[in-house]
Protein backbone atom coordinates (compact mmCIF):
# COMPACT_ATOMS: atom_id res chain seq x y z
CA UNK A 1 0.00 0.00 0.00
CA UNK A 2 1.41 3.73 -0.92
CA UNK A 3 1.44 6.25 1.08
CA UNK A 4 -1.27 7.77 -0.87
CA UNK A 5 -3.39 5.09 -0.04
CA UNK A 6 -2.89 5.13 3.51
CA UNK A 7 -3.66 8.98 3.89
CA UNK A 8 -6.86 8.27 1.70
CA UNK A 9 -7.69 5.69 3.73
CA UNK A 10 -7.06 7.55 6.91
CA UNK A 11 -9.15 11.03 5.71
CA UNK A 12 -12.11 8.45 4.72
CA UNK A 13 -12.52 7.64 8.56
CA UNK A 14 -12.61 11.31 9.03
CA UNK A 15 -16.05 13.01 10.03
CA UNK A 16 -16.68 16.51 8.53
CA UNK A 17 -17.71 17.36 12.35
CA UNK A 18 -14.17 16.29 13.49
CA UNK A 19 -12.12 18.12 10.30
CA UNK A 20 -13.79 21.24 11.59
CA UNK A 21 -13.00 20.51 15.34
CA UNK A 22 -9.72 20.60 15.00
CA UNK A 23 -10.19 23.67 12.40
CA UNK A 24 -12.68 26.18 13.35
CA UNK A 25 -11.57 28.67 11.48
CA UNK A 26 -13.00 26.39 8.59
CA UNK A 27 -17.07 25.87 7.53
CA UNK A 28 -18.39 23.59 5.44
CA UNK A 29 -18.46 25.40 2.53
CA UNK A 30 -14.77 25.94 2.64
CA UNK A 31 -13.77 22.37 2.83
CA UNK A 32 -13.59 20.20 -0.43
CA UNK A 33 -15.60 16.98 0.55
CA UNK A 34 -13.00 14.27 1.24
CA UNK A 35 -14.33 10.88 -0.24
CA UNK A 36 -15.66 8.75 2.28
CA UNK A 37 -16.42 11.78 4.66
CA UNK A 38 -19.36 11.16 6.84
CA UNK A 39 -21.60 14.27 6.46
CA UNK A 40 -23.53 15.88 9.52
CA UNK A 41 -26.96 16.98 9.09
CA UNK A 42 -28.09 19.82 11.05
CA UNK A 43 -31.62 21.47 11.47
CA UNK A 44 -32.17 24.93 10.35
CA UNK A 45 -32.35 25.72 14.73
CA UNK A 46 -28.95 24.35 14.62
CA UNK A 47 -27.32 26.18 11.69
CA UNK A 48 -29.14 29.54 12.69
CA UNK A 49 -27.89 28.78 16.58
CA UNK A 50 -24.79 28.46 14.76
CA UNK A 51 -24.52 31.91 12.93
CA UNK A 52 -25.82 33.63 15.90
CA UNK A 53 -22.76 32.10 18.10
CA UNK A 54 -20.28 33.53 15.81
CA UNK A 55 -21.80 37.01 16.05
CA UNK A 56 -19.55 37.72 19.23
CA UNK A 57 -20.76 40.98 19.65
CA UNK A 58 -24.66 39.98 19.63
CA UNK A 59 -23.63 36.88 21.99
CA UNK A 60 -22.38 39.33 24.87
CA UNK A 61 -25.37 41.64 23.81
CA UNK A 62 -27.91 38.74 25.00
CA UNK A 63 -25.81 37.95 28.16
CA UNK A 64 -26.02 41.22 28.98
CA UNK A 65 -29.81 41.79 28.15
CA UNK A 66 -30.28 38.34 30.47
CA UNK A 67 -28.43 40.09 33.87
CA UNK A 68 -30.07 43.28 33.36
CA UNK A 69 -33.53 41.36 33.50
CA UNK A 70 -32.66 39.02 36.28
CA UNK A 71 -31.27 42.15 38.38
CA UNK A 72 -34.18 44.18 37.66
CA UNK A 73 -37.49 42.25 37.32
CA UNK A 74 -35.26 40.64 40.67
CA UNK A 75 -34.85 43.54 42.65
CA UNK A 76 -36.32 42.81 45.15
CA UNK A 77 -33.32 39.80 46.08
CA UNK A 78 -30.60 41.66 44.09
CA UNK A 79 -31.24 44.93 45.56
CA UNK A 80 -29.01 46.03 49.17
CA UNK A 81 -31.80 47.79 50.44
CA UNK A 82 -36.01 48.46 50.13
CA UNK A 83 -37.17 50.87 47.74
CA UNK A 84 -37.66 53.74 48.37
CA UNK A 85 -36.37 53.47 51.70
CA UNK A 86 -35.34 57.10 53.07
CA UNK A 87 -33.10 58.14 55.43
CA UNK A 88 -33.53 61.91 55.41
CA UNK A 89 -30.68 62.52 57.41
CA UNK A 90 -28.37 60.75 55.15
CA UNK A 91 -25.77 63.52 53.38
CA UNK A 92 -25.77 63.58 49.33
CA UNK A 93 -23.13 60.77 49.06
CA UNK A 94 -21.12 59.76 45.85
CA UNK A 95 -20.49 56.11 44.97
CA UNK A 96 -19.09 54.18 48.18
CA UNK A 97 -18.76 50.54 49.16
CA UNK A 98 -21.89 50.61 50.52
CA UNK A 99 -23.93 52.42 48.18
CA UNK A 100 -22.78 51.61 45.00
CA UNK A 101 -24.21 54.24 42.97
CA UNK A 102 -24.36 56.67 45.95
CA UNK A 103 -27.12 58.25 47.57
CA UNK A 104 -29.97 60.55 46.04
CA UNK A 105 -31.55 63.89 47.82
CA UNK A 106 -33.79 61.84 49.53
CA UNK A 107 -31.06 59.46 51.44
CA UNK A 108 -32.13 56.40 49.58
CA UNK A 109 -29.99 53.85 47.85
CA UNK A 110 -29.48 54.93 44.42
CA UNK A 111 -28.03 51.53 43.23
CA UNK A 112 -31.87 49.98 44.42
CA UNK A 113 -33.74 52.82 42.88
CA UNK A 114 -31.98 52.16 39.49
CA UNK A 115 -33.23 48.65 39.35
CA UNK A 116 -36.68 49.21 40.72
CA UNK A 117 -36.91 52.18 37.92
CA UNK A 118 -35.10 49.52 35.04
CA UNK A 119 -38.50 47.26 35.82
CA UNK A 120 -40.67 49.96 34.94
CA UNK A 121 -38.66 50.71 31.50
CA UNK A 122 -37.52 47.20 30.41
CA UNK A 123 -41.18 45.82 30.83
CA UNK A 124 -42.41 49.09 28.66
CA UNK A 125 -39.89 48.13 26.00
CA UNK A 126 -40.55 44.46 25.88
CA UNK A 127 -44.14 44.70 25.60
CA UNK A 128 -44.33 47.62 23.55
CA UNK A 129 -42.02 45.48 21.19
CA UNK A 130 -44.23 41.90 20.91
CA UNK A 131 -47.83 43.90 20.68
CA UNK A 132 -46.35 46.11 17.88
CA UNK A 133 -44.60 42.96 15.98
CA UNK A 134 -48.03 41.25 16.30
CA UNK A 135 -50.34 43.49 15.08
CA UNK A 136 -47.98 44.90 12.49
CA UNK A 137 -47.44 41.22 11.20
CA UNK A 138 -50.77 40.50 11.22
CA UNK A 139 -51.94 43.66 9.31
CA UNK A 140 -48.72 43.20 6.74
CA UNK A 141 -49.55 39.73 6.00
CA UNK A 142 -53.43 40.14 5.53
CA UNK A 143 -52.31 43.53 3.35
CA UNK A 144 -49.50 41.21 1.32
CA UNK A 145 -51.25 37.66 1.34
CA UNK A 146 -54.58 38.72 -0.25
CA UNK A 147 -53.89 42.55 -2.20
CA UNK A 148 -56.55 44.03 -4.05
CA UNK A 149 -58.91 45.91 -1.85
CA UNK A 150 -57.67 44.81 1.31
CA UNK A 151 -54.42 45.29 0.56
CA UNK A 152 -55.43 49.48 -0.51
CA UNK A 153 -57.46 49.82 2.12
CA UNK A 154 -54.56 48.27 5.00
CA UNK A 155 -51.62 50.00 3.53
CA UNK A 156 -53.73 53.69 3.12
CA UNK A 157 -54.49 53.08 7.27
CA UNK A 158 -50.83 52.58 7.60
CA UNK A 159 -49.75 55.84 6.34
CA UNK A 160 -52.48 57.51 8.19
CA UNK A 161 -50.73 56.59 11.10
CA UNK A 162 -47.29 57.04 9.81
CA UNK A 163 -48.06 61.18 10.15
CA UNK A 164 -49.80 61.10 13.25
CA UNK A 165 -47.00 62.86 16.12
CA UNK A 166 -46.62 59.53 18.35
CA UNK A 167 -45.12 61.98 21.42
CA UNK A 168 -48.38 64.40 21.21
CA UNK A 169 -51.07 61.39 20.91
CA UNK A 170 -48.95 60.17 24.00
CA UNK A 171 -48.90 62.92 25.67
CA UNK A 172 -52.84 63.63 24.97
CA UNK A 173 -53.51 59.67 26.04
CA UNK A 174 -51.49 60.12 29.13
CA UNK A 175 -53.47 63.01 30.25
CA UNK A 176 -56.55 61.56 30.05
CA UNK A 177 -56.43 58.06 30.97
CA UNK A 178 -53.66 58.51 33.70
CA UNK A 179 -49.97 58.04 33.69
CA UNK A 180 -49.47 54.63 34.13
CA UNK A 181 -47.46 51.60 32.47
CA UNK A 182 -50.62 50.17 30.60
CA UNK A 183 -51.28 53.41 29.03
CA UNK A 184 -47.64 54.07 27.77
CA UNK A 185 -47.62 50.47 26.39
CA UNK A 186 -50.89 50.34 24.69
CA UNK A 187 -50.11 53.58 22.92
CA UNK A 188 -46.66 53.19 22.13
CA UNK A 189 -48.09 49.59 20.28
CA UNK A 190 -50.51 51.48 18.64
CA UNK A 191 -47.66 53.58 17.07
CA UNK A 192 -44.68 51.45 16.72
CA UNK A 193 -46.54 48.69 14.27
CA UNK A 194 -46.73 50.22 10.94
CA UNK A 195 -42.77 50.05 10.02
CA UNK A 196 -43.45 46.28 10.89
CA UNK A 197 -46.69 46.13 8.81
CA UNK A 198 -44.56 47.60 5.77
CA UNK A 199 -41.46 45.30 6.22
CA UNK A 200 -43.92 42.44 6.29
CA UNK A 201 -46.27 43.01 3.24
CA UNK A 202 -43.25 43.61 1.16
CA UNK A 203 -41.92 40.20 2.30
CA UNK A 204 -45.04 38.70 1.69
CA UNK A 205 -45.90 40.11 -1.97
CA UNK A 206 -43.00 38.39 -2.75
CA UNK A 207 -43.26 34.84 -0.97
CA UNK A 208 -46.54 34.37 -2.08
CA UNK A 209 -45.72 33.57 -5.51
CA UNK A 210 -43.12 31.19 -4.29
CA UNK A 211 -43.39 27.26 -5.49
CA UNK A 212 -43.90 26.04 -2.33
CA UNK A 213 -46.68 28.49 -1.44
CA UNK A 214 -48.10 27.23 -4.91
CA UNK A 215 -47.74 23.47 -3.53
CA UNK A 216 -49.18 24.28 -0.43
CA UNK A 217 -52.32 25.80 -2.17
CA UNK A 218 -52.39 23.26 -4.55
CA UNK A 219 -52.93 20.40 -1.67
CA UNK A 220 -56.00 22.83 -0.29
CA UNK A 221 -54.52 24.48 2.69
CA UNK A 222 -56.74 27.62 4.03
CA UNK A 223 -54.20 30.59 3.94
CA UNK A 224 -54.29 31.04 7.36
CA UNK A 225 -51.90 27.47 7.44
CA UNK A 226 -49.93 29.11 4.72
CA UNK A 227 -49.45 32.13 6.41
CA UNK A 228 -48.45 31.20 9.83
CA UNK A 229 -46.66 27.46 8.54
CA UNK A 230 -45.14 28.20 5.04
CA UNK A 231 -44.80 31.99 5.15
CA UNK A 232 -44.07 33.01 8.71
CA UNK A 233 -40.88 30.81 9.40
CA UNK A 234 -39.55 32.20 5.65
CA UNK A 235 -39.18 35.58 7.17
CA UNK A 236 -38.92 35.15 10.90
CA UNK A 237 -35.32 37.39 10.54
CA UNK A 238 -37.11 40.88 9.34
CA UNK A 239 -39.39 40.14 12.12
CA UNK A 240 -36.94 39.63 14.31
CA UNK A 241 -34.94 42.55 13.32
CA UNK A 242 -37.71 44.81 13.35
CA UNK A 243 -38.94 43.76 17.26
CA UNK A 244 -35.52 44.40 18.80
CA UNK A 245 -35.33 47.98 16.73
CA UNK A 246 -39.00 48.61 18.55
CA UNK A 247 -37.89 47.43 22.27
CA UNK A 248 -35.13 49.66 21.70
CA UNK A 249 -37.51 52.75 20.47
CA UNK A 250 -39.79 52.30 22.92
CA UNK A 251 -37.42 52.57 25.71
CA UNK A 252 -36.02 55.63 24.38
CA UNK A 253 -39.24 57.45 23.69
CA UNK A 254 -40.58 56.07 27.29
CA UNK A 255 -37.54 57.78 28.83
CA UNK A 256 -37.66 60.94 27.16
CA UNK A 257 -41.97 61.25 27.59
CA UNK A 258 -40.61 60.64 31.13
CA UNK A 259 -37.81 63.56 31.24
CA UNK A 260 -40.09 66.07 29.56
CA UNK A 261 -42.95 64.78 32.60
CA UNK A 262 -45.45 63.05 30.61
CA UNK A 263 -44.43 59.41 31.53
CA UNK A 264 -44.69 57.50 34.59
CA UNK A 265 -45.74 59.44 37.88
CA UNK A 266 -44.81 58.49 41.23
CA UNK A 267 -44.65 56.09 43.11
CA UNK A 268 -43.73 54.76 39.89
CA UNK A 269 -40.31 55.51 38.41
CA UNK A 270 -38.32 54.65 35.14
CA UNK A 271 -34.94 55.39 33.85
CA UNK A 272 -36.15 58.41 32.02
CA UNK A 273 -37.86 59.62 35.24
CA UNK A 274 -34.55 59.62 37.11
CA UNK A 275 -33.08 61.59 34.43
CA UNK A 276 -35.85 64.36 34.78
CA UNK A 277 -35.76 64.44 38.70
CA UNK A 278 -31.85 64.46 38.20
CA UNK A 279 -31.80 67.36 35.56
CA UNK A 280 -30.80 70.47 38.09
CA UNK A 281 -27.68 68.56 39.36
CA UNK A 282 -25.38 68.84 35.50
CA UNK A 283 -22.19 69.82 36.33
CA UNK A 284 -22.68 69.45 40.48
CA UNK A 285 -21.45 67.33 42.75
CA UNK A 286 -24.32 65.19 42.46
CA UNK A 287 -23.88 64.75 38.44
CA UNK A 288 -23.89 61.16 39.16
CA UNK A 289 -27.22 60.94 39.92
CA UNK A 290 -27.68 61.72 35.69
CA UNK A 291 -25.19 59.09 35.15
CA UNK A 292 -26.39 55.85 36.17
CA UNK A 293 -30.10 55.71 34.72
CA UNK A 294 -28.06 57.56 31.71
CA UNK A 295 -25.55 54.55 31.33
CA UNK A 296 -28.24 51.87 32.21
CA UNK A 297 -30.19 53.63 28.90
CA UNK A 298 -26.77 53.75 26.51
CA UNK A 299 -26.80 49.98 27.40
CA UNK A 300 -29.76 48.43 26.94
CA UNK A 301 -30.41 50.55 23.47
CA UNK A 302 -27.10 49.40 22.18
CA UNK A 303 -27.40 45.47 23.32
CA UNK A 304 -30.68 45.50 21.69
CA UNK A 305 -29.36 46.78 18.63
CA UNK A 306 -26.53 44.28 18.72
CA UNK A 307 -28.67 41.68 19.18
CA UNK A 308 -31.02 42.90 16.68
CA UNK A 309 -27.82 42.87 14.15
CA UNK A 310 -27.01 39.56 15.23
CA UNK A 311 -30.50 37.75 14.40
CA UNK A 312 -30.47 39.13 11.41
CA UNK A 313 -27.19 37.19 10.37
CA UNK A 314 -28.43 34.07 12.27
CA UNK A 315 -31.87 34.31 10.20
CA UNK A 316 -30.20 34.86 6.68
CA UNK A 317 -28.67 31.73 5.05
CA UNK A 318 -26.76 34.03 2.92
CA UNK A 319 -24.63 36.08 5.17
CA UNK A 320 -21.32 33.94 5.75
CA UNK A 321 -19.91 36.50 8.22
Amino acid sequence: MTLSDEVAKTLSNVRLDEIIEVMPEADEGDLELVAGAEPVPRSQFQLITRRFLRHKAAVFSLLMIIVLLVMCFGAQWVAPFPQNKQDLLAPLAGPSRHHLFGVDQLGRDYFTEVLYAGRVSLKIGIAVGLLSTVVGFTAGAIAGYFGNVIDNLLMRFTDLFLVIPGIAVLAIALKYFGYRDVTIILVLGGLFWMSVARVVRSQVLSLREKEFVEAARASGASSWRIITRHILPNMLGPIMVNATLGIAGAIVTEATLSFLGFGVQPPQSSWGKMLSDAEGQIGGKAAYLLYFPGLMLLIIVLCVNFLGDGLRDAFDPQAKH
